[in-house]
Parts: C-alpha cells; sequence; structure tokens
C-alpha cells in the first residue's frame, strides 16, 4: 500500500505503515477461507455442545459447584493465567506452560484483533482500518515477541517429551493426540513466521517491518539461502494455506481430542470444591442407590474430571502407591474410566464393571485397595482433578460386593461389634490413664474446656500409650481443664469411609456425636489429624435427621452437630502451641539438645494446612529441626492411610522406609539425625515398622511430638529442681 508526497521539490513514494492482507490470496481464495472458517466455528461450537451435554448423564454432584460464579471464575482466571499450579514442583514447567499458554493468548487475541478490522470494522461498517500505523507497530511488536516465547515454550515441552523422555509423560495412554497437541502447536508458531518472513522477503522488506524482528529475521534467512522476491511471493500461497488449514485442523480437534483441555480444564477450576479430598460426598439412603455399577452411576464433576486430565503425570509422580510398586497410577485411573466412558459412546465395546477383581472390569480392586487417601495426588494436580471422589465412589462398590480384603472385612466387624479398630472390649478404653500419676477427669461427668478424642491407637496400641500418657502429662503440666469420654468414646470412622463403608461412618458419627452433647466443653482436641479432620470437616455435613428411622442407627441426635463451628477443633499440636505461647508451659527453647527431622501427616498438613505448629513446638523444646527435602505439602504418606493400617499389600519398598532413607540420607544433617518426629499415631505405628524392616533400628529413633514435649518439660523440672537445690544449699551455707 502507497501513498504520494513532497520532498525537496520531487515526488517520492512512501510507504503506509501497515501489512496487506490476504496478499496473493485472491477473491476466490478469500471466500473459500470464510467458508473454512464458518464450517470450522461451526464444528468447533457443536462439538463443545456435545462434550458438555454428555455430562448431564452423570448423577448430580454432593456439592455446590456454582455458587457465587463471578467469584468462581476470578478465582479460576487467577489460577490458570498465573500459572501458580504449574509451577508446584516443577519450575520448568511453570515457565514453560506459562509461555505456551501466554504466548497462545496472545496470538489468539491478535488474530481476533486482525478479524474484528477486516470483517467487522471496514466490511460491515464500512470504517477506515485502524490497522494503520502507531497500532500496527506495536501489534507487531507484541505479536512477534510473544510468538516467540510461544515457540520456545512449545519447543522446551518437545525436548522433555523426545528429548528427555521424561518418564510421568509417558504411559500406556498416550495416543496420536498426545502428539498431535504439541506439534501442531509447534508449526503454528514456525508456520506463522515462515509466512511472515515469505512476506516481508515478497514486499522486498518495507522498512517499519523490522519491527516484526522474527518474522524480518527469517526474511533474511530466506534471502541468504538464495530465495529471491519473486520467489517468495510465487511460495507464500502454499505456506500460507497451510498455515491456514493447521489453524482449522487444530479447531477442529479441540472437542475431539487433548486440546480440549483448554476448555475443561478451566471448567474444572471453575467448579472446584476446596474441600474436596479432607471430605467426602455422602450417598443417598435409598436402597436402590448405587454407587459405580456403571458409567453414569458417576457425577457430573467426576465425569469433568476425567476430560480435564492432561496426562500430564504429576499425580502418578507424587503418588507414594505407586512409588511403592503397588498397582495404583492415579492419571490411569482417571483415564480407564475416560477411555472406558468414551468407547461406550461409540459403541466400541460391551459393558463391563467398572471395578472388579482379575481385570476383569474397568479397574482393578487392588489397584483401588492400594490407594492411601493421601490425597498428594489432588495436591499436584494444575487443574483440580479430585482423584478422592472417583476412588471413594469405587471403594462403595467394592463394599456393596463384599470384595475388600478380609483383614478390611475383620477391622469392620471389631468396629461394629466393640467400637473400635482393635476388637478390644471398649471398657478397656482408658486403661492407659492407670499408669499416670493423676487422674484425667471424666467428662461425661463435668463441664471440661476441653474434651479430649483420645482415638484407637492411643487408646489400645502399647507404643501409642505413650503417646496419650505423654499429651496427658503435657495438659496436667500447663494446668488444663481437659477431660475425656472414658469407654463412651468409639472409633471416629474416618478410615471406614474412605475404605468404602459409608453407613459403619455414620453409625460411629452419630455415636460419638450422641456423647460430645451428653458433655459441656468448649474446645474439642484431637490426638489423631484422621479424627482431626473428620470432626472438622466430615460430621458437621452429616444430616443426622436422615437417619432417625434407620433401625441400624442407635443413637439419639437431632439434625446437625457444630454446622456453624460453635465448637472450636484442633489437633494437640495447635492446643499445645497455644499453651506454649500464652506461657502455661514455659519452655525455655534449651531443654533438649537433639538433631531431628519432623515428618508431616497428610491429614494435619496437606488436608489441613497445619504446618507451623508442630514445627514451632519442636525448635521450643531445643531440639535442631532439620527438614526433609519433602516436607510440608509435598511430604510423603507414611502408607497408613485409606485402610493401609490393616492391610498387608506387595511393596517393592514401603513407603515408611523410603521415609526414614530420605531422613537419614537426604536431609541437611543426614546420618546425624537422632530422632524422626511424628504428630500422628498412624504415622508411629507405620514408621515403628518401617524401622524394623528397613533395617532402620540401629540409626533412628520414632518419637511422637507429645514424648519429646513430655520430655522437655521433665528436662525442665530437672534444672529448676537442681536450681531450686543448689540455692537452698548456698543459702544454707551462708547462714
Amino acid at each position: 500500500m502507497t501513498n504520494f508526497g513532497l520532498a525537496g521539490g520531487e515526488v517520492v513514494l512512501q510507504q503506509e505503515v501497515t501489512r496487506p492482507t490476504f496478499w496473493q490470496i485472491g477473491p476466490v481464495g478469500e471466500a473459500m477461507f470464510y467458508f473454512l472458517a464458518a464450517v470450522t466455528v461451526v464444528w468447533f461450537l457443536w462439538g463443545v455442545y456435545d462434550r458438555f451435554a454428555r455430562y448431564s448423564a452423570g448423577k448430580p454432584d454432593h456439592a455446590a459447584r456454582l455458587d457465587d460464579l463471578p467469584g468462581r471464575i476470578a478465582r479460576a482466571a487467577k489460577v490458570v493465567f498465573t500459572n501458580e499450579k504449574q509451577f508446584n514442583r516443577d519450575f520448568v514447567g511453570g515457565v514453560m506452560h506459562a509461555f505456551i499458554l501466554w504466548g497462545f493468548l496472545t496470538l489468539l487475541i491478535g488474530t481476533t484483533i486482525l478479524a474484528i478490522d477486516m470483517d467487522i470494522w471496514t466490511k460491515l461498517l464500512g470504517q477506515e482500518s485502524f490497522f494503520t500505523g502507531a497500532f500496527y507497530l506495536s501489534y507487531s511488536l507484541v505479536m512477534d515477541a510473544m510468538g516467540l516465547l510461544f515457540v520456545v515454550g512449545v519447543g522446551v515441552a518437545l525436548y522433555r517429551r523426545y528429548g528427555l523422555r521424561m518418564e510421568r509423560l509417558w504411559d500406556r495412554h498416550n495416543s496420536w493426540e498426545d502428539a498431535f497437541l504439541v506439534w501442531s502447536l509447534f508449526l503454528l508458531g514456525v508456520g506463522g513466521y515462515v509466512v511472515e518472513g515469505l512476506r516481508i522477503l515478497g514486499t522486498e522488506f518495507p522498512t517499519h517491518e523490522t519491527v516484526s524482528f522474527v518474522g524480518y529475521f527469517v526474511a533474511l534467512v530466506f534471502q541468504g539461502v538464495g530465495m529471491n522476491p519473486e520467489m517468495a511471493t510465487f511460495v507464500y500461497p502454499a505456506a500460507w494455506w497451510s498455515h491456514a488449514l493447521l489453524a482449522f485442523g487444530f479447531i477442529v480437534a479441540v472437542p475431539m481430542a487433548k486440546p480440549f483441555h483448554m476448555i475443561s480444564s478451566f471448567a474444572n477450576v471453575v467448579t472446584n470444591d476446596d474441600k474436596a479430598g479432607k471430605r467426602l460426598p455422602g450417598i443417598p439412603l435409598d436402597l436402590d442407590h448405587t454407587n459405580a455399577e456403571d458409567v453414569d452411576d458417576f457425577s457430573w464433576k467426576e465425569m469433568l474430571d476425567q476430560d480435564a486430565c492432561t496426562k500430564c503425570g504429576r499425580c502418578s509422580s507424587v503418588c507414594p502407591a505407586k512409588a511403592s510398586g503397588r498397582p495404583l497410577d492415579p492419571r490411569n485411573v482417571i483415564l480407564d474410566l475416560k477411555s472406558y466412558r468414551e468407547s461406550l459412546d461409540a459403541g466400541e465395546t460391551d459393558s463391563k464393571p467398572i471395578v472388579a477383581d482379575g481385570g476383569s472390569g474397568v479397574i482393578d480392586t487392588e489397584t483401588m485397595e492400594s490407594c492411601m487417601a493421601c490425597m498428594a495426588c489432588m495436591d499436584a494436580c494444575p487443574v483440580d482433578i479430585e482423584h478422592l471422589s472417583s476412588f471413594t465412589r469405587m471403594n462403595r462398590q467394592m463394599t456393596d460386593e463384599g470384595a475388600l480384603k478380609p483383614s478390611i472385612q475383620d477391622m469392620f466387624q471389631n468396629v461394629m461389634q466393640k467400637g473400635n479398630t482393635f476388637g478390644d472390649p471398649n471398657r478397656k478404653r482408658a486403661d492407659w490413664t492407670e499408669d499416670l500419676s493423676f487422674d484425667v477427669t471424666d467428662a461425661r461427668e463435668e463441664p471440661v474446656d476441653y474434651l479430649w478424642y483420645v482415638g484407637d491407637y492411643p487408646s489400645f496400641d502399647d507404643r501409642n500409650k505413650a503417646v496419650a500418657r505423654s499429651l496427658a502429662t503435657i495438659f496436667e503440666a500447663a494446668d488444663v481443664d481437659v477431660g475425656i469420654l472414658y469407654d463412651d468414646e468409639v472409633y471416629d470412622g474416618n478410615d471406614v469411609r474412605r475404605v468404602g463403608e459409608e453407613f459403619l461412618f455414620l453409625e460411629q458419627a452419630g455415636t460419638l456425636v450422641e456423647s460430645f452433647e451428653a458433655c459441656e466443653f468448649d474446645t474439642l482436641v484431637c490426638t489423631d489429624p484422621h479424627s482431626y479432620n473428620t470432626f472438622k470437616n466430615e460430621y458437621p455435613e452429616i444430616d443426622f435427621e436422615e437417619l432417625a428411622d434407620d433401625p441400624m442407627m442407635e443413637f439419639d441426635v437431632e439434625g446437625f452437630w457444630n454446622q456453624r463451628g460453635e465448637i472450636d477443633v484442633l489437633h494437640y499440636t495447635q492446643v499445645v502451641q497455644e499453651l506454649v505461647q500464652a506461657g502455661n508451659l514455659p519452655l525455655s527453647g534449651t531443654e533438649l539438645d537433639y538433631t531431628v527431622t519432623y515428618h508431616d501427616p497428610c491429614h494435619l498438613g496437606r488436608f489441613n494446612d497445619e504446618y507451623e505448629a508442630p514445627r514451632d513446638l519442636v525448635r521450643a523444646t531445643g531440639c535442631d529441626l532439620h527438614e526433609m527435602p519433602r516436607n510440608r505439602a509435598n511430604s510423603y504418606c507414611c502408607g497408613g492411610g485409606g485402610g493401609g493400617l490393616w492391610m498387608d499389600l506387595e511393596e517393592e519398598e514401603k513407603p515408611s522406609e523410603e521415609r526414614l532413607r530420605e531422613a537419614l540420607e537426604d536431609t541437611e544433617a543426614g546420618p546425624a539425625v537422632e530422632k524422626f518426629v511424628v504428630a500422628c499415631p498412624m504415622c508411629l505405628t507405620m514408621y515403628e515398622d518401617g524401622r524394623k524392616t528397613g533395617g532402620f533400628e540401629e540409626d533412628i529413633e520414632i518419637v511422637g511430638l507429645s514424648e519429646l514435649i513430655a520430655e522437655a518439660i521433665e528436662a525442665r523440672d530437672v534444672t529448676v529442681g537442681s536450681s531450686e537445690s543448689a540455692s537452698e544449699s548456698a543459702t544454707t551455707a551462708d547462714d
């Protein structure tokens, strides 16, 4: 595009600062382009509609997924556009995805702006093009710069997938769509620069096109290898159409293949339940309810989870069950369900059980038994897939069919008959108090500030009884008004729910809540993080009115319990931290001098974001605390959750053994670590076992945090006593 002007009395040719659209394409080509674009858009819209319409066949979801929709969209936009979850445990992956996302969005926005100018502003509205001058220069600079980041990002993705062959990116669900996504994006990015370079060379390097620095460089490369403007002009239409058809093909593939994750992942983040995993969905009480007999038993959100999966393998890479050699791979479970649903919809396969033994179902029972319910997969997932909801649904189906291991069924029987997982008479629940030099208040008989739910393992397991006694000693030293339920305490039901026995969980909850309501107290304090999570996040959601007419539910509770949080529910580390900070336990921070490391329990840390209280308490004892590489939200499960405590599973290496190896080899202190500190009775049990089976008995000691604090209190008392004796002796000598 040119115009004429005067300079020193001479007529000179000036180039307008813009670029020709549909250069060398012609009217017929332009018409064909618009026809194909219309078909592509219609195909895209219909395909996306069809994908989302399929979710309507799923069951309603338990959670309110669309409440405060503007706020949800804003949160999802923050998560997606900042790429914050992509940086979790993988900085390079985060940078790579940010380059791809922002480069892609910039190119998409730039193409849209160009379409508005060509098709609406000039042709439809008859206005003069705004694609000129300073706007065009700014546009070209931004598009070239962001397009370069896009190509670099996709290039890194190609290198990680095909050069490094990162293990987590390859599995049996890899298919043509994975290669199509990454290669089509790369070719679109590179192809755009090829087309731009040919145009710049064909128009003989307009001066203002230097702002398109990548395209200008490509044009110089073409010129350097012998291409002249005439050749570039001749080749340009073929390159342009190749680029356009690839773009149309990519758009058509969006609702059909992996590119759909660009839509489904955002929708998944929008509909996320921020308490997913820490609270499990309830089930209808009607006898016709089925949990996972067929694919449409899954909720619409669980189907969306399946479609949102990008096969990135982050969940699999952090799964302790997979790392231990168990048959669980969280990604493959989600993708197996998706593949089965799609094959049914396409009529390509016959119906079969969702979960069954010996490979006869979509998912094998042993796979689901392997899950530790640690929620590491959900924490690592960048698109908020809620694995535990689907896993629990299948566990409930296994329970319905009696397909659980005998050891788990024995545990169920113990809980039903005795009220605890050990099968011991429940009247012995408080026998651990007999070795104390003081009495523990019976909360059934008098009001207390703190009602202490001791839990099964601290009540019946010999090793964990020491934890209960040490915590009682701490409360006594702090002069805390605390009481227990004695033999009215029963198992809280956390793990039976995660294994799939929902009705037994409800029975235990009702029995316990009935006991809670018969007592006067302000705060409920728990020894076990599993109990803490259940009381805090799950009990308040149970509508006990619905259970009132069930003859199996032998308790008298009306409505909800603690639905509005009238009662504080705390883990003991939070309570003891408050006592130390308030001066009730005046530890100087010099009582002990052990070198220690601390293990974050899943249900305290990853489930409920409590990381500081235990660490503050370790430091308050004077111990030298060294963090393990996998700590806080990245902590590695002990292997006891999800019923693992009661199952003997084949493992290449127990999670507890791997964790102790990490403590002794990968911490900064290495073999100098003397004590492995835990704040969970189940963790204590699993690590004591791993210490024996892994051959670490001579290398490290497993201690409960309450035991460490009790030892510090004793050391303080000895020091204070010695100081007082010395003072008295000095006074006597002076006299």
